[in-house]
């Protein structure tokens, strides 16, 4: 099927004049389409190999974004996306394949903070997502991957993954392992915390890197978070703890001289005074336990990778025999350097929200 018939399945505003493959993703399909009326719009291809259910993946992103426009004063702040004829935010193929579109909104992402400032719009950008949507109906959201950051269930599996061997790797990383399993209690605080209830449950994006908001060009402020596939429920600690984990490390994630790697005190400090500058409807526990989300999400994503290469690398993309070992290494390495911290991290999130809160 052409990619014009494509692109009028949905409710577009005119013809369309000029298809042109656009952006540098790696996991979708992505085509720029401009119309006779000069509007543009972005169509996507769904990957369904990445997204098994792209229908629940959809319904999510529909529900969130119509919710998102309805509290925004500038449209370029959400997302829009367009339904069918049907009255779906995807369109079915005679392939099988499943499209989606979207109003182009002009802007840049960046891959890496090249300011303190730009670190700061990412946080007003996260908090303001987690704002807006403090009064969406969380539990109505599908959780497309079941159990993402159930930090009790990925220690189950880790402790599977031990008890195998399936790679026969476990005796010569035996003190990683042990390191891991010394901070499961510590590593397993929210996930319980969230099933008492003391942690309300929120809409979470769940990838909350930079390259993720978009950026206004001439104003350089950020304006709405992108690439929502992987929103879901879960706790906004999560998502406040990712960034930290990526934008404040003082090294890549798979950083082999774990000597370099380190938590930035003053960029914890710049990201933490942005997302609760615009993320006020956290509740004082969410804002206390903010240093443990950072912490949990670090040590989380340290156990999935040993439990890979325990595994023998089946599900992260490697590229050297050990890599899933120096990724395990290098998050063990942040994790601790945060676990050290804790108490600069508490203090400053005390001072940031007296100061924005009061």
């Amino acid at each position: 099927m052409h990619i014009e018939k494509i692109a009028c399945s949905f409710r577009i505003d005119g013809t369309p004049v000029s298809c042109k493959e656009f952006g540098s993703g790696h996991i979708n399909y992505t085509v720029k389409v401009l119309t006779d009326t000069g509007k543009e719009y972005v169509l996507q291809r769904i990957n369904k190999y990445v997204f098994k259910d792209p229908v629940k993946v959809m319904s999510n992103v529909g529900s969130v974004t119509a919710f998102l426009r309805n509290r925004v004063d500038d449209s370029r702040m959400a997302l829009h996306f367009i339904s069918t004829f049907d009255d779906l935010y995807y369109f079915l193929d005679d392939e099988g394949e499943y499209w989606r579109m979207y109003d182009f909104i002009g802007g840049f992402c960046l891959d890496a903070p090249e300011s303190d400032e730009d670190f700061y719009q990412s946080a007003l950008a996260f908090g303001r997502f987690q704002h807006m949507l403090s009064e969406f109906p969380a539990h109505t959201l599908y959780e497309t991957i079941p159990e993402f950051h159930n930090t009790i269930d990925r220690y189950r599996q880790l402790r599977e993954s031990i008890a195998a061997d399936a790679a026969g790797r476990l005796a010569s990383v035996q003190a990683d392992v042990d390191f891991l399993m010394e901070r499961e209690e510590l590593g397993c605080t929210l996930q319980r915390l969230r099933e008492s209830g003391e942690l309300p449950l929120r809409v979470t994006h769940n990838d909350t890197k930079l390259n993720n908001v978009l950026l206004d060009k001439d104003t350089r402020t950020s304006l709405c978070v992108l690439d929502l596939d992987t929103v879901m429920p879960g706790l906004s600690l999560y998502d406040f703890g990712d960034s930290i984990r990526f934008g404040a490390a003082t090294a890549p994630e798979d950083e082999p001289d774990t000597s370099k790697m380190s938590m930035d005190l003053h960029l914890f400090e710049v990201y933490t005074k942005g997302f609760l500058e615009a993320a006020t409807s956290l509740t004082d526990k969410e804002v206390e336990l903010l240093p443990m989300g950072a912490f949990v999400i670090t040590l989380e994503l340290a156990t999935r990778f040993m439990k890979d290469y325990l595994d023998g690398d089946l599900y992260f993309k490697t590229a050297y025999p050990e890599h899933n070992l120096v990724r395990a290494r290098a998050q063990m390495k942040l994790a601790a350097d945060m676990q050290s911290k804790f108490d600069e991290m508490n203090r400053i999130v005390a001072e940031v929200a007296q100061r924005v809160r009061g």
